[in-house]
């Protein structure tokens, strides 16, 4: 009895060192390569890694058999290997999690254009998500046949895999659709994380893709949870496609008296004071007239979306702040004689 505690006791002993020497391995280069993200994320891998080992002791001492005096240990021992299984499992896909993530942080150090660094953050997620699913299914695929009872049965599930496989087509004909859009929209390159994109007349920020739905996060913060199905069937807008910047515009409606030449001046003025511009281009044009008013197009760039909307904000209430105190003739009127 002496020895079997003795030994499950060393078991547990030598599952808690390994786990602590590895963590503090993983820490120590960590610390001597802090551009490397891969070292501090392996050490996520601690708990999956300490569950292998002490299965993987217990499988190879069996000191459970001798402590609880079991004449027939085939049902501990089956636990402990669909534990085994159960933890490699969890620990190849934190590992995978782990590197893919490091391969995003070494790519987003190398290159300084911001689409392609969406595109590549918005596949290696979904990539992520694939791979991870595929190493789920396969461990419940290897738990499940380690019963006997599955086994047997193999030949007939195989028989009727034909019919099956049928049948759950046509079940998850939705779902596997928008599984595949999913990794037409991560490779396709049509939407990426981080991209700004008009969905039913609403404006939002791409904040996560799945395999099957699509979130976007609104101006108010509200989010928009959107099949991805949707943006293979159905046209949207993508503002940061292939640059990130964004022509702004200002309407406002005055009085044909305005000295535009004036206007145009103070216009350029502001953007020179304003950082939200990003130096790109600029104009201020008359577009239209009307028997009251003229219509002044004010247009000039900005470097995200976000800054554009901002920049056409601030320009707006700048240019009516100048008119009224420069020109204030020049404000829009409603005439009652001639």
């Amino acid at each position: 009895m002496l020895w079997p505690l003795i030994t499950l006791l060393a078991t547990v002993a030598a599952t808690l060192a390994i786990g602590w020497i590895v963590d503090q391995v993983l820490q120590r280069i960590a610390a001597g390569h802090p551009g490397a993200p891969v070292w501090p994320l392996l050490r996520g891998c601690r708990i999956p890694l300490q569950l292998a080992i002490v299965a993987a002791l217990l499988l190879a001492a069996n000191p459970l058999k001798r402590i609880f005096h079991l004449k027939n240990d085939n049902g501990a021992h089956h636990a402990i290997l669909l534990l085994l299984l159960a933890s490699l499992g969890w620990l190849t896909v934190r590992v995978v999690a782990a590197l893919l993530e490091a391969l995003l942080s070494r790519y987003e150090t190398v290159t300084d254009d911001p689409a392609r660094v969406q595109r590549v953050h918005t596949q290696i997620s979904m990539l992520r998500r694939v791979v991870s699913a595929v190493i789920v299914v396969v461990t419940i695929a290897v738990m499940l046949l380690t019963f006997a009872a599955m086994r047997t049965i193999g030949a007939s599930l195989l028989a009727s895999a034909g019919i099956i496989g049928i049948v759950a087509g046509i079940a998850a004909q939705s779902t596997l659709g928008n599984f595949f859009a999913g990794l037409q929209i991560a490779f396709g390159d049509t939407v990426r994380i981080g991209d700004t994109v008009v969905v039913d007349g609403q404006q939002g920020t791409v904040e996560e893709i799945t395999l099957s739905y699509l979130v976007v996060r609104l101006w108010d913060y509200r989010r928009l949870i959107v099949p991805v199905s949707y943006f293979v069937n159905r046209p949207f807008e993508n503002w940061t496609r292939r640059h990130p910047g964004l022509l702004a515009a200002v309407l406002p409606h005055l009085d044909h008296t305005t000295p535009v030449d004036d206007l145009r001046t103070a216009l350029r003025n502001r953007l020179d004071h304003n950082p939200l511009w990003d130096g790109a281009e600029w104009a201020l044009h008359v577009t239209d007239t009307t028997p009251s008013t003229i219509v002044v197009r004010a247009t000039m760039t900005a470097r995200t979306p976000d800054d554009a909307a901002q920049l056409r904000f601030d320009i707006r209430e700048q240019l009516i702040a100048y008119l009224r105190d420069e020109h204030p003739e020049s404000l829009p009127r409603l005439r009652t004689t001639d």
